[in-house]
């Protein structure tokens, strides 16, 4: 028979004190989980609650940017010459968008995007940090607007957003002086703080809207609004209101700019007019010019392209790049600086035989006339151009008293005027032809330089400023676009000069008073080069001018270049600058025809048409 196995005696003591070993263990374990969770709580709830409370209400309260009103701008009269009108916009915010590629794939589904749309967005919102919104597309229409909001719910952080888009009443005729605004890239984003640009989508690109951005742009404000799960607006909570940009009251007179238009008749080439008395430019163009509004929401690549490779470059700021010999326009200040320099007076004579030589040189310097112009003192000179007068005078004076003298009116040197991109040009001298070419002057160069030739190079605006300075006694004033500035409701305020005047760089009055007397007779004496130009005119008053013709091509031999017979790119520019009323100068303007051919019978007439249509509206 087999034995059961004898069972352990069971150890009630035993039992129980393992029972409450294990109790305690439990109740520790329980103990120390209520304590960590307490903790935790209390980490959540106290000492982060500032972070998990702005967390919390960042999901149910978010900041929308208020994008400022651009400052208007006006022509001196109160011409609205740039407006901001109401428009729709598609705008992301990247850290609420998971995938921006696939985003933008469904949304080509909803929207009509093109390849242009899709990189600009994609490039800026890489630029931008991840919680500023970004325009994925300028102007939707209402279909489109209505499409979207069939389709919100299915675009997390992407909505549309009502702005002002910037247009320009006047298209073309103010182009080059306005510029234009276009969208913000990431170049832009480097040079401005990008703080002030939130929500924002134009900045200025080019133009007023460039060099005065500080002023138009405005300070953006805030607006918090609570959204649902979806991401719905459902109410806005605060508002920090934005301050629009200031509006611009310009120099400018749109009347007297078409008046400038009109009077080129379709010819291509650049006016200025200033007011002598005070630097305020009246009229600026460069002609032809271009529309601008197509840059405000991003022009096509073909549109872009087919302005790019005009022939006739309307994209080009022919005044303030443009690069013209002065030809002989530049006669007065050569005049002026003999007179000045004690080397002429008035009444002193120069014979021409209608070619000029060098002492010990053969070449031939030749005067328009065949066979000369006989003896001319200065006021004959000038009247008829009398090119030996001038290349005499400049060999009198030496290369170096020459360019230092010119350099006194502005000339290779920028005029300051409030546009960006402005020319030097290039006033010759023996330090500049070595600095450049690394080489010796030659005294030939002497020669031409005193009829404004050679490797003369100067703007319309560097001629309308010296010529701005005949009129006034000599004295520079840095011609200047903005006349005025208004914030919000206030009285406009009135701008102080970009710079103050200096002191008249002309030392006797007299001299101003000969070269201008010489001036006249170009188109009152009887054998002015531009005397012939008046008859069309019903003038009361006296114009000082100087007529310039700026070779394109040397003729090499005795026959004489016969400008209509020549290709229309080879022909000769055309300028003339002058100022008017001549007893108290209101006027000075400056005018360059390119491939005019003659300055008498071209560019004159053009100068003439702007005088008098300015003059006539505002009589002393």
């Amino acid at each position: 028979m087999k034995r059961t196995p004898r069972q352990p005696m069971r150890n009630p003591l035993l039992e129980a004190t393992t029972q409450r070993r294990r109790a305690v263990v439990a109740f520790v374990l329980v103990v120390l989980a209520f304590v960590v969770l307490g903790a935790r709580f209390a980490w959540l709830q106290v000492a982060s609650f500032d972070e998990f409370h702005t967390r919390s209400e960042a999901n149910r309260i978010k900041a929308r940017p208020i994008v400022p009103a651009r400052g208007l701008i006006y022509d001196r009269n109160g011409r609205l010459l740039a407006d901001n009108v109401p428009a729709y916009r598609l705008d992301a915010v990247r850290e609420d968008v998971e995938d921006l590629d696939d985003m933008v794939a469904r949304l080509r589904e909803v929207i009509e995007l093109s390849d242009e749309d899709v990189e600009s967005f994609l490039a800026t919102a890489r630029a931008r940090r991840r919680f500023q919104p970004v325009t994925i597309k300028l102007r939707l229409s209402e279909i489109e607007v209505a499409r979207f909001a069939v389709d919100r719910h299915r675009f997390p952080g992407v909505e549309v957003v009502p702005y002002l888009n910037r247009r320009y009443p006047f298209g073309e005729l103010f182009a080059h002086v306005i510029g234009y605004v276009g969208r913000i890239d990431a170049a832009d984003l480097e040079r401005v703080d990008a703080s002030r640009y939130s929500g924002a989508t134009h900045i200025g690109k080019a133009g007023i809207e460039r060099f005065y951005e500080s002023r138009l742009h405005g300070q953006v404000g805030v607006e918090h609004i609570e959204v649902n799960a979806e991401g719905r607006v459902l109410r806005v909570v605060g508002r920090e209101q934005a301050h629009a940009g200031q509006d611009l009251y310009l120099t400018i007179d749109a009347e007297l700019q078409q008046a400038v238009v009109d009077a080129f008749e379709g010819q291509h080439g650049a006016a200025v007019v200033l007011d002598p008395r005070n630097g305020e430019v009246l009229a600026l163009a460069s002609l032809p010019s271009y529309d601008p509004n197509p840059f405000v929401s991003g022009i096509g690549r073909q549109a872009y392209a087919e302005l790019l490779d005009s022939p006739s470059r309307p994209l080009f700021n022919r005044v303030l790049q443009g690069g013209y010999e002065p030809g002989s326009t530049l006669k007065p200040f050569v005049a002026l600086a003999g007179l000045e320099l004690g080397l002429r007076t008035p009444r002193d004579t120069t014979f021409s035989s209608g070619a000029f030589k060098l002492p010990g040189h053969e070449r031939e310097y030749r005067d328009w006339r065949r066979g000369g112009h006989g003896h001319v003192d200065l006021k004959e000179a000038m009247a008829q151009s009398v090119n030996t007068y001038f290349f005499q005078l400049a060999v009198d004076l030496g290369i170096d008293r020459f360019s230092q003298y010119m350099a006194r009116f502005g000339f290779g040197q920028p005029t300051g005027i409030d546009l960006l991109g402005e020319a030097s040009g290039v006033l010759p001298s023996q330090q500049w032809k070595r600095a450049t070419r690394n080489e010796v002057w030659f005294p030939g160069e002497t020669v031409i330089a005193g009829i404004g030739q050679g490797f003369w190079v100067t703007t319309p605006l560097q001629l309308a400023q010296a010529t701005a300075m005949l009129a006034n006694g000599g004295v520079q004033r840095t011609p200047h676009l903005l006349r005025a500035s208004q914030s919000g409701f206030d009285a406009p305020q009135m701008m102080e000069p970009v710079a103050p005047p200096g002191e008249p760089v002309v030392s006797s009055p007299a001299h101003l008073a000969a070269v201008a007397e010489a001036m006249v007779a170009v188109l009152h004496g009887p054998t002015g080069t531009a005397r012939n130009q008046l008859a069309q005119f019903d003038l009361d008053y006296h114009v000082a001018g100087k007529t310039g013709t700026a070779q394109r091509i040397t003729r090499r031999t005795d026959v004489a270049l016969k400008v209509d017979e020549l290709p229309f790119n080879q022909r000769h520019n055309a300028l003339f600058v002058g100022f008017a009323p001549t007893d108290a100068p209101r006027v000075a303007v400056m005018v360059v025809v390119e491939h005019g051919g003659s300055g008498s019978s071209v560019a004159a007439p053009v100068a003439l048409r702007i005088m008098d249509a300015w003059l006539r509206r505002n009589p002393a």
